[in-house]
């Protein structure tokens, strides 16, 4: 997502604070009654439409096959990899099991270009840099993201193949990695490299790893706030609470990249600095009856463990997106599909 985030504080349970600023990002977390956030006048759940104009603005879509370029910041265990890398496969992988991730695209694929092209169907996993020590350090800023970036696709061994028109560039940095406005603003956001910096203009995204910074931040459901006591959390599918936190904001940043790479595609609103893009109308909601606190109707595998889709062979929980051709959020476990 490409947008200054509305922050949302609770204080004294009741009250809503929404601020405004010049961040670009997402968060996933627990929000107060979706009455309360208001876009342009309308209320962000699912089936909540008539004053949600998400209009074209001329600009590219990803409309030829799109491959993911992962860069591992820090320290990546092999089974952390895995799951990431798994949903990203999953995402083309249509014969897996309903309600799927590829189910999931489909909804993305909807969006067009001005020639009427669809987002591609096909997302695959392509080369991968490995940044295990810190390259930049353990504190990055946004202007040092895009270096690291660089860094990946200049590099004198194995560099990332240059892509400006189908290749998405993935900084995931792992859980001992504080990244600017990371917790208190952001879980994840998207953007562009600036050819002063890097060289290219390459559509990126950063997703953080919140397990040991802000958990109940960017990991809920899986993780709950400091500030609802006695909300008890949901266990994980994959069994690590960071990185399955990960993989919704990873699918929130991806679906944003394919229908906005150089924010001037797809969003609502009339400010293409601060856009409302079409993952960020459906913000916490994963299932059939979505808002507010609550995440929807969701599934649960034989150990207890929540999902609401599967991939190849693991189960995942991703956040729904914003359907323009119906104007609600859609996913692959509505109840009425």
């Amino acid at each position: 997502m490409h947008r200054g985030p509305v922050l949302f504080s609770l204080v004294a349970v009741a009250t809503l604070v929404v601020v405004v600023t010049p961040v670009i990002g997402y968060r996933p977390w627990l929000k107060p009654n979706s009455s309360d956030l208001m876009y342009g006048g309308s209320k962000k759940y699912e089936g909540s439409s008539e004053f949600v104009k998400m209009r074209y603005h001329m600009g590219p879509v990803l409309t030829a096959n799109i491959t993911v370029h992962p860069i591992w910041y820090g320290r990546w265990q092999k089974s952390q990899k895995k799951i990431i890398r798994e949903f990203i496969n999953s995402i083309s992988a249509v014969d897996s099991k309903h309600p799927s991730v590829a189910g999931w695209w489909k909804t993305v694929q909807l969006y067009t270009d001005q020639t009427g092209a669809n987002i591609s169907r096909t997302v695959l996993l392509g080369e991968e840099k490995n940044d295990r020590f810190y390259s930049h350090g353990k504190s990055l800023t946004r202007l040092s993201i895009q270096s690291v970036i660089k860094s990946a696709v200049t590099a004198r061994t194995k560099p990332l193949p240059i892509n400006p028109k189908s290749g998405l560039y993935l900084l995931l940095t792992s859980d001992d990695v504080y990244v600017q406005d990371f917790c208190g603003q952001v879980c994840g956001f998207h953007y562009f490299t600036f050819p002063s910096i890097v060289g290219y203009t390459l559509p990126y995204a950063w997703v953080g790893n919140s397990a040991k910074l802000c958990p109940g931040t960017c990991a809920y459901p899986f993780a709950v706030p400091t500030f609802m006591p006695g909300l008890k959390p949901l266990k994980s599918p994959n069994g690590d609470v960071g990185v399955d936190g990960m993989i919704s904001v990873i699918g929130h940043e991806v679906a944003e990249l394919a229908s906005n790479p150089l924010v001037n595609a797809w969003y609502a609103g009339q400010d293409p600095v601060a856009p409302v893009e079409i993952a960020d109308l459906c913000e916490g909601i994963y299932g059939t009856g979505g808002g507010g606190s609550y995440t929807g109707q969701l599934l649960n595998d034989r150990d207890g463990a929540t999902y609401n889709m599967n991939g190849i062979r693991r189960k995942y929980l991703v956040q729904w997106v914003w359907n323009h051709i119906v104007s609600y959020c859609t996913g692959p476990n509505a109840l009425d599909q």
